[in-house]
């Protein structure tokens, strides 16, 4: 339906750009009369193209072009000429070309393209995150002083983990032995399983001595990573796949892990249910909650799974019911193991993973989550926090910054320790920007801005407000694509790499108009950018370069048959006033013979050289010969120009 409705308009719009005299006011006293006559480059460059015309940087503006608009069937056409004109091509036209074939259902050309987007790197997401990260060890250091830790103080020799508040108290998990005669080892550790306890926390949450759980919660079985319901009343937990005295295994004889949720009913926890979309076959585990609490994460390695395991969220329905567990993406999972999950007040996902970039065994790591349920970048939570070792079961109160994790880093009293903290804000950037016209500087309003990541990932997107400025939120040491776009403009893009100090970072884009107005006394050759039709040194026949660009006037001439034009030819003052002026004037009428034999009324066509007698600037050399300029000065005197006489 959109392509559709795009070709209708682009045909409309044709019809309209090429019609001639339309009347407006002259804005110049130099343009004589008030006809207007309105060039559309792409459609130029398509035609040019079609004649067999071949430049890599018309091939690139016609993909984008219908890539943008997202028609990917004309977006795959020109990428596949520019890729076969110069296979060597940025990572970005790998990526836009793939998705262009992916779209129009060539899954495997996609597919092909694709694998070299991914260069080198092997298939494995890991790989490609350390490739496209290489600079990841800097920018965990970068995050370094933001932490105040130390021993929680509520250790054993055992394994204690996991960490939630609820009540002023700290629930958690522990191995320690407190001579249950019902308490078991664990075959694979040597440790007893593990049971929630509880400490009571202070206003800035320093535990006290802690006490075993609600016994009707704990068993004889792994109990962990409990969250709670802000009001209370319903705790959902990991627990080994054993309720009612009856203990479940999988296909191995093996007990996984199962979440289960409970209901406190006079200080006691009741109604010990499992969640229904766990299974003995595989392990469902560390639930916890959204700020809505509408919202449950958890890891699992169910079928479907990424890595050694994934992270999901499920609905939690009005009804009580549950949706389907969605598998939170390549962005957040990887090969590896995804872990852990907690979500602060402010929506920020914390989890602990293997698999993206880091010091060593499970890292914390954090990203954003945004309304619409996508993520940002994903951040390496820092060097004090991390270590070499397992780093995990992050929680922090996000209204007084302080919380816990868990490690098993050299220095701690047991196999798994946890620690307490205190949070100071991490590196805060914006990135800003303004969307200005090319040629006239003028802000652009209402212009689609969108942020992407490294990998050409859509990560936000913003309109600009009527002073043409743009804001995002962005990630310190991060690098990022800003891509601006209008109707009746060619998409622009930019990039940058935020600095690893906070403050504000600027990006500002210009907007070339696709649609090129001309009136008389104008310069036709700047709809296209052409400043120079170039020929070899000393001489006046065309060059290949030369023939694409007057292609395009040609093209010009050729829609609008009542146009007139007086071409100039212009050189700076090096070598003599009289040789410059034979030498322009030679090139000026070897342009018009070129139109000529191309069909175009001789009577149309008026040109002469001028030499070096207007020169743009004070970079003459007379009567010397010789001149101080700068060789990017003297190239601004070295011009060719289009101007229009009559249309």
């Amino acid at each position: 339906m959109k392509n559709s409705i795009l070709i209708t308009i682009l045909s409309f719009s044709f019809v309209c750009w090429t019609t001639q005299a339309q009347k407006a006011k002259v804005a110049s006293g130099d343009k004589k009369y008030n006809n207007f006559a309105y060039i559309d480059a792409i459609q130029t460059y398509e035609r040019v193209a079609s004649k067999g015309y071949q430049s890599a940087e018309m091939y690139e503006k016609l993909g984008n072009a219908y890539y943008f608009n997202s028609e990917f069937e004309k977006a795959a056409q020109w990428y596949q000429k520019l890729y076969e004109l110069q296979p060597d091509l940025e990572p970005e036209y790998y990526y836009r070309y793939a998705q262009s074939l992916k779209a129009s259902g060539k899954e495997k050309e996609a597919e092909n393209i694709l694998q070299k987007f991914e260069g080198k790197s092997n298939r494995d997401s890991r790989g490609k995150r350390l490739q496209n990260n290489s600079n990841y060890l800097v920018e965990i250091k970068a995050n370094i002083g933001r932490y105040t830790i130390e021993n929680a103080g509520i250790n054993s020799k055992y394994s204690d983990y996991g960490s939630t508040i609820i009540d002023n108290k700290l629930v958690f998990a522990s191995s320690r032995d407190t001579g249950s005669v019902g308490q078991r080892k664990h075959s694979w550790t040597g440790e007893y399983f593990t049971n929630l306890y509880a400490a009571g926390v202070d206003g800035e949450l320093n535990p006290a001595a802690p006490l075993r759980y609600d016994a009707n919660v704990n068993s004889k079985f792994h109990e962990a990573t409990p969250v709670f319901t802000k009001d209370g009343t319903t705790m959902y937990f990991t627990r080994n796949n054993f309720l009612d005295g009856k203990k479940g295994k999988d296909t191995k004889k093996v007990t996984l892990l199962k979440i289960y949720k409970a209901t406190l009913e006079n200080n006691r926890w009741t109604k010990i249910t499992e969640l229904p979309f766990n299974s003995d076959n595989f392990s469902t585990a560390h639930p916890a909650l959204s700020p809505d609490e509408q919202t449950l994460y958890f890891a699992s390695d169910r079928p479907g799974t990424t890595g050694q395991s994934d992270l999901y969220k499920v609905a939690i329905l009005n009804n009580g019911s549950y949706g389907e567990p969605i598998n939170l993406g390549p962005q957040i999972n990887t090969e590896g193991r995804e872990t852990f999950p907690f979500v602060t007040n402010d929506n920020q996902l914390y989890f602990a993973s293997d698999g993206h970039p880091g010091l060593g065994g499970l890292d914390v790591f954090t990203t954003k989550i945004n309304p619409d349920g996508s993520f940002n970048a994903i951040e390496n939570e820092g060097a004090e926090v991390n270590s070499p070792k397992d780093d995990f079961g992050y929680y922090r109160d996000s209204q007084i910054n302080r919380g816990f994790f868990t490690s098993n880093r050299d220095g701690g009293i047991g196999s798994d320790d946890i620690y307490k903290f205190k949070y100071q804000a991490r590196c805060q950037q914006q990135l800003k920007g303004i969307i200005t016209e090319s040629k006239s500087g003028a802000v652009i309003s209402q212009a689609t801005v969108t942020l992407l990541d490294s990998q050409y990932q859509t990560i936000a997107e913003t309109t600009t407000n009527a002073s043409g400025e743009y804001r995002f939120d962005v990630t310190c040491g991060k690098n990022y694509s800003v891509r601006a776009s209008k109707p009746d403009y060619k998409t622009n893009e930019g990039k940058i790499t935020i600095p690893t100090t906070s403050g504000t970072s600027q990006l500002n884009l210009q907007l070339e108009n696709t649609i090129c107005q001309v009136a008389i006394g104008d310069d036709l050759g700047k709809c296209f950018g052409i400043k120079m039709i170039y020929f070899d040194l000393d001489k006046s026949n065309i060059r290949k370069e030369a023939a694409l660009d007057l292609a395009k006037i040609l093209d010009v001439l050729e829609q609008n048959p009542s146009m007139k034009i007086d071409i100039r030819s212009h050189t700076d003052c090096r070598q003599t006033a009289k040789y410059n002026m034979a030498l322009s004037d030679r090139r000026a009428k070897a342009t018009i013979a070129w139109l000529v034999a191309k069909g175009i009324d001789k009577s149309r066509l008026t040109g002469k050289g001028y030499g070096e007698s207007q020169l743009v600037n004070d970079c003459g050399c007379e009567p010397t010969n010789q001149s101080n300029c700068t060789e990017e000065q003297h190239q601004m005197n070295r011009r060719s120009e289009f101007i229009i006489t009559a249309l």
